[in-house]
């Protein structure tokens, strides 16, 4: 094949259909667990996330929440996944690899919302979300109160007590969390996260009529469980409501994946190395909402 402009554009044009093919069909479980927030500039500041304001009955003037008790910022992150093109090979019609690394990156791109925010999930006992804590934690401030969204038992499905001592304790745990000034949160736990390690226990829990010793499973079809490959730990578990407008994590988006090119003949790379570049470029970033809205137990003990 002649190396020239007009041959370029359709080679490159498919190299482009299979990366978007790609990308629109990568299987990803982020939005389950997560809320797309669009992102205008370098960085984005959550102030909302310090104080939620909630109705309540209006008594002479309006009680006005400030939104300045904390900063919570969230900074995005430049990805890129690139391949580099051998002028050789368009020459010598050995084009089809390319397609292959168009469609991987693709696959890539598609999933890099997954890996944001599956990376909060696994650091949410080290990282800390807008209150200065860890995102999981035993103390929490609210109002004169230290309240924990962390728990230390392991997914049980042996008996209704141990049961009752893991996902149980974690469901009443984030049910009784109140505000700063002592109302219901209402939260509603509805997602149970797992490793997949743990999905056979998680999926026996949600959907046995009975638990290993016999006893009524009071827990069926008490939350969807969610399995994820990119959890790292066999042992950690994570209760979650996402019934809210608001979910417990944030993909914070810049700029969506898309398919760049260096195509120019023109080009110091094309004329001095004989090489093309394609590959895949994007702007985002992740980062914790409300932990009130998440439980998180690190499974270490029965």
């Amino acid at each position: 094949m002649i190396v020239n402009k007009a041959n370029l554009a359709p080679l490159f044009t498919g190299i482009k259909l299979t990366f978007n093919n790609a990308l629109e069909r990568a299987p990803a479980t982020w939005e389950k667990i997560a809320m797309k927030v669009p992102s205008t500039g370098k960085s984005e500041e959550y102030k909302w996330l310090s104080s939620f304001p909630a109705m309540k009955k209006w008594v002479g003037e309006k009680a006005v929440k400030s939104l300045a008790a904390h900063k919570y910022t969230i900074v995005n992150d430049d990805w890129e996944a690139t391949v580099e093109v051998d002028r050789n090979d368009i020459e010598d019609d050995q084009t089809g690899q390319y397609a292959i690394q168009a469609k991987a990156a693709g696959l890539s791109a598609g999933m890099l919302p997954d890996e944001i925010v599956y990376d909060l999930v696994n650091l949410g006992f080290e990282r800390p979300c807008y209150d200065g804590q860890y995102f999981f934690d035993t103390d929490h401030p609210v109002g004169n109160l230290s309240v924990s969204n962390k728990g230390t038992k392991q997914l049980s499905i042996d008996t209704l007590a141990k049961a009752r001592a893991s996902f149980g304790a974690a469901r009443t745990q984030m049910r009784k969390v109140k505000d700063e000034d002592g109302r219901p949160l209402k939260i509603r736990p509805n997602i149970l996260l797992v490793p997949v390690a743990l999905e056979d226990v998680a999926r026996t829990l949600m959907t046995a009529d009975r638990l290993e010793d016999g006893k009524v499973n009071i827990y069926k079809g008490t939350a969807e469980v969610v399995v994820s490959e990119e959890i790292q730990s066999d042992t950690q578990w994570f209760l979650l409501d996402t019934s809210k407008p608001v979910m417990p994590f944030i993909y914070q988006e810049r700029k969506a994946p898309v398919l760049v090119e260096q195509t120019s003949l023109e080009n110091d790379d094309v004329f001095m190395r004989k090489k093309f570049k394609f590959g895949a470029e994007a702007r985002a970033a992740g980062g914790y909402a409300f932990w009130q809205l998440a439980y998180g137990s690190t499974g270490e003990e029965e």
